[in-house]
Parts: C-alpha cells; structure tokens; sequence
C-alpha cells in the first residue's frame, strides 16, 4: 500500500509557459499586458511602491529592513535577479502588470511544483491609482489561463487577509472558490496573521477566465472594443 508520498520525485528540466507576454484586456482602466519583469523596471517599480506604502504594507509579510530599504530603486535589481534566476528554473512565472504599456504592479506564480502535483501560488498587487479599474483582476484572468494551459499547471491557490475585501473581491469575480483559513500564517506588521486560501483547478476554468470576465461583461477584447 502506498500514499503516493513515497514515489520518486522527478524535476521537469524545462520551463513551459515562460518566457510570455499576455494580453491585452480591455477594462475600465485601461489596457491590461503581463510581461516578464524587467531591471529597468526599477524606476517606476520604487516610485509606486514608495508612494503606496499605506495601501501595501498592511497585507504584505514581514521582511528585513525598512520599507524605504526594500523598495528602494537600488535594491531592485537584486529582487530581479532572483525571480529572473527562478523563471529559468521553472519555479516561477514572474510577470509586470501594465497599463496602457505603463508599468502598473506586480503578479507572480510562484513555488512551482510540477510532477504529479502541478500546483502554485498566485499574489499581486497593482497601484493605487488604479484600485477599482479591473486591473488586478483582468491580470489574475490572464495569468491563470496562462498557467492552466502553456505552463502546464493543474492548481493555483492565493492566501489573502480577511479584511482585504479587494483582494477577496479580486478572487471571486473570476472565480477562486475559498477552501478555508490557514491559522497564524504569515507574520504581517509585526503579528501572526491568519489568511483565508482561494484556490481553482484547470477543471473549474471552462473556456477560460478571460472569457468569462468578458461574458459577464467586467471586460472586452481588443477586437470587441
């Protein structure tokens, strides 16, 4: 008898779905693109970042140093470096979220595990200046497709704060059902933070999220505008 745990675990040596570029969707924001990550995303990566302080803080884990240090244009490049390092390794999809061609967030799926499994994490975050504009979840869609379908994955599943009601509202449009809470998992603003866990399978996606956003009319396509 076995559980299936003692089956010898074979890495895939390559990295399907990667490098991509997604899009475009159309919402009430503007143009949404994923790209890959790039160095001179610094800039504007600092500049957002530093500004939103307030309204990205409170849902992001604890890490070294000062939010001023993090996020500082000089500590860029190494963040790019190893996400980039990852990408090539196919254990994550690190992707910038653009508007309009403009640098507008962050959406990774990463600690991917392939085999049997097939599974990750999805996080984001978008500007400020944005909040309300459907582009976190135009971005999510695009994302999750991709992953369900060139990269080959099987499951994706967000951990999001209870009182992030955005977040939550984010997971539901497209259709992440919650599956329960995960006690005290990660160290947020110096506490233990329980979070909700959001997850979907390639099964629960039908013609795909984009075109259920645009079915339900939350989004267009280009060619529909």
């Amino acid at each position: 008898m076995s559980t299936g745990y003692g089956a010898p675990y074979v890495t895939e040596p390559h990295r399907p779905g990667w490098p991509a570029r997604l899009g475009p969707v159309e919402v009430p924001a503007g143009t949404v693109r994923l790209r890959p990550v790039r160095l001179r995303d610094a800039t504007e990566w600092s500049r957002i970042r530093l500004r939103d302080r307030e309204y990205l803080e409170r849902w992001e884990p604890a890490q070294a140093g000062t939010w001023a240090e993090r996020n500082a244009a000089w500590s860029w490049p190494s963040q790019w470096s190893t996400l980039r390092r990852l990408a090539k390794r196919g254990q994550c999809l690190p992707f910038a979220i653009t508007v309009d061609d403009d640098f507008a967030g962050q959406l990774t799926v990463g600690n991917i595990i392939r085999a049997a499994l097939r599974s990750a994490w999805i996080g984001y975050w978008v500007s400020s200046s944005l909040a309300g504009g459907g582009v976190a979840t135009a971005a999510v869609a695009l994302a999750t497709d991709h992953a369900f379908t060139q990269a080959r994955l099987h499951r994706l599943e967000a951990t999001v704060r209870p009182e992030n009601l955005a977040s939550l509202r984010v997971l539901g449009k497209v259709g992440y059902r919650r599956e329960g809470v995960f006690r005290r998992y990660l160290e947020v603003q110096g506490r233990w933070r329980d979070h909700d866990c959001y997850a979907i399978t390639r099964e629960e996606t039908g013609a795909g999220l984009v075109t259920g956003l645009v079915n339900a009319g939350r989004a267009t396509l280009p060619e529909q505008a």
